[in-house]
């Protein structure tokens, strides 16, 4: 895999910003624990000509859902918490209207039954922590929680992190940042929510034309009110940036690649969970009809089962997750392998992550 993969990789990533598919992007791969290729093409921001580096930070949107689950299963691995314990044991609020029954594992399998938000909702109440945390906890479930599945755009990490805050008594961005972050010496490249004096760092984004129009009545406005759709506009708000909204992410590609690597097992000596917490994290707990956009999930504790593109049935120990836009982070532990693409040009479909993903498993 080393022997030419970053010379590929770095020839499809200028011809897709020579093409003009692409302004900027990163790709990076790690094979058992050794980084085999960091690519950088294009710019980060076109205002300035600041160009695309390893440590230029993009928002990735919901490819951060795979950071907020990891701290869930660092916080596992030392028993602060279990898969099976009733969220309302850990945050009693969220019991009302009976979603006491709800489970941690159902918060990481879109299952609690709350994958709404107010159609009002403004970016001000996304970023007030408290605010939204307790409009999902008053909120009524779609189904009967643990019964069904359907994506929970924005909630799950609200979900997830409350819950983290919950058990350890700090907001789900610094126990990121303090076990897991920091220990892979990635600090200042994996956060859910940016420090303000950083967020100049930060890749620019920007819309595909056609990429922020929804339709009334669409499936998607109820999970992200037009107010909080994931578009560049949305996406380049420094209040947005600096917050925790940890259904996403800004991240690097070599530090997410990284993270995910010390999953599947030690990188410099550091490894986040265990072989045997691993096995249970990526097999598939559901696999059904999701109830809000009506496609086919499987999904294992906390990430989507399958490679872009392909069947799940077909690549089923691929996990990872995928953010609007075209952003991608997961690993494969039948490989070994790692990877993630972060890219500032917006797109409906994940043809350049799709592209990438095959490409790395062929040299595989």
């Amino acid at each position: 895999m080393v022997n030419g993969l970053q010379g590929r990789l770095q020839d499809v990533a200028d011809e897709l910003v020579r093409s003009g598919a692409e302004r900027g992007l990163q790709i990076a791969v790690y094979r058992h624990g050794e980084l085999v290729a960091d690519v950088v093409a294009g710019l980060a921001d076109p205002a300035t000509d600041r160009p695309v580096t390893p440590g230029t930070p993009f928002h990735a949107f919901s490819a951060g859902k795979g950071l907020t689950a990891t701290v869930v299963h660092v916080l596992a691995e030392r028993g602060a918490l279990g898969y099976d314990t009733p969220i309302a044991r850990i945050w009693p609020e969220f019991g009302a209207h009976g979603k006491d029954t709800a489970t941690v594992r159902d918060a990481l399998t879109h299952s609690t039954g709350v994958p709404g938000l107010p159609a009002d909702l403004t970016p001000e109440d996304l970023c007030d922590w408290e605010k939204t945390c307790a409009l999902i906890a008053a909120a009524r479930p779609w189904w009967e929680p643990g019964t069904a599945t359907g994506y929970h755009s924005y909630t799950f990490g609200h979900i997830v992190g409350e819950i983290v805050r919950r058990v350890t008594g700090t907001p789900v961005s610094q126990v990121l940042r303090e076990e897991v972050a920091a220990p892979l010496g990635v600090a200042g490249e994996l956060f859910l929510g940016v420090p303000e004096a950083e967020l100049g760092r930060l890749a620019r984004l920007e819309d595909v034309p056609g990429f922020a129009e929804a339709p009334e009545g669409s499936p998607a406005l109820a999970v992200a009110p037009r107010g909080v759709r994931p578009t560049a506009a949305f996406g380049n708000r420094a209040d947005v940036l600096s917050a925790a909204i940890p259904a996403g992410g800004q991240l690097t590609a070599r530090a997410a690649a990284r993270m995910y690597a010390a999953l599947l097992g030690p990188v410099d000596g550091v490894r986040l969970i265990s072989p045997d917490r691993l096995r249970e994290v990526t097999a598939p707990v559901v696999d059904g009809v999701d109830r809000v956009f009506g496609n086919r999930a499987v999904l294992s504790n906390g990430y989507a089962v399958g490679r872009l593109g392909t069947d799940p049935d077909d690549t089923p120990t691929v996990f990872g997750w995928a953010g609007s836009g075209g952003s991608y982070a997961g690993a494969d532990t039948a490989t070994g392998v790692a990877f993630a693409v972060t890219k500032n040009r917006l797109a409906a479909d994940f043809g350049t992550a799709q592209t990438i993903a095959a490409l790395i498993a062929d040299a595989a």
